[in-house]
């Protein structure tokens, strides 16, 4: 097993996301101790970048914060180098594919796997064009995690069966943000995958509080959780790491225990 997919091995993942450098680089770094401290098993950073199509206005906001702020690509792989002497749990960068061509793909893929990055999640890169990426992170031991949404239909076979790591399951269609109810289509793709694979499967995208965690967790292997943190670091800045600690052990405590179904 990878060390990604190897972190759902004692039950339920709980993955996180954050925008890194929002509302700045200090506070990232202790919000990534606050995360493992309230029990996640994988991290997402995200690398804010200024036309994240994927992402509602929660999540695009704190981008414009960070870039505001300063952050760029490499004090983001300046900080996971630095919290890597401590931090054990994958870390993942979540970007879109324009900062990685600017910053060229085989050393930015290099450069991941020098300071301690596990996988990347690369929303706007379609599985069949991944491979002028895909070549350089399996060059350097870095895992390019694949997505599958509710209009892959016919592809999530293909794309779960070349599939490394995790599978990310995109809950509905949209941008990523808070959702009052999510649908069935995501226990639908996870049915579907798990018939060519053993790939664990994490839903997101919508998923808001430990409710919707536990019964997501009722039939995934994993749930990610991102624009319900940001919003949190939004709102208290640089006093956000203890509430979103006490948000994040909301989830980890839900998912651990899911209802049965």
């Amino acid at each position: 097993m990878s060390k990604i997919s190897d972190a759902f091995k004692n039950g339920k993942a709980f993955i996180p996301f954050i925008t890194g450098g929002d509302p700045s680089l200090s506070v990232t770094e202790t919000l990534l101790f606050k995360l493992v401290e309230a029990g996640a098993d994988i991290i997402e950073i995200g690398i804010p970048f200024s036309d994240p199509t994927a992402e509602g206005p929660v999540i695009q906001a704190a981008d414009e914060r960070a870039l505001a702020a300063g952050c760029t690509t490499d004090k983001l792989l300046e900080l996971v180098k630095k919290v890597r002497k401590s931090i054990k749990i994958p870390l993942l960068f979540m970007t879109y594919y324009n900062p990685i061509f600017v910053y060229g793909a085989e050393k930015f893929a290099g450069k991941c796997a020098q300071v301690g990055i596990d996988g990347l999640i690369v929303p706007d890169l379609p599985f069949e064009e991944r491979e002028e990426l895909l070549v350089h992170c399996e060059a350097f031991g870095v895992e390019l995690v694949s997505m599958i949404a509710p209009t892959s239909d016919e592809r999530t076979l293909k794309i779960a069966k070349e599939s490394k790591g995790f599978i990310y399951c995109v809950s509905s269609l949209g941008v990523t943000g808070e959702r009052k109810n999510i649908g069935n289509a995501a226990k639908s793709m996870i049915e579907t995958a798990k018939t060519v694979t053993d790939t664990p499967c994490a839903v997101g995208f919508g998923i808001s509080d430990a409710a919707q965690a536990k019964e997501i967790a009722k039939f995934a292997d994993g749930v990610i959780v991102g624009s319900a943190i940001v919003k949190i670091v939004g709102q208290y800045g640089e006093q956000s790491p203890s509430h979103v600690y006490e948000f994040a052990k909301g989830i980890k405590d839900a998912v651990k225990t899911p209802c049965k179904s």
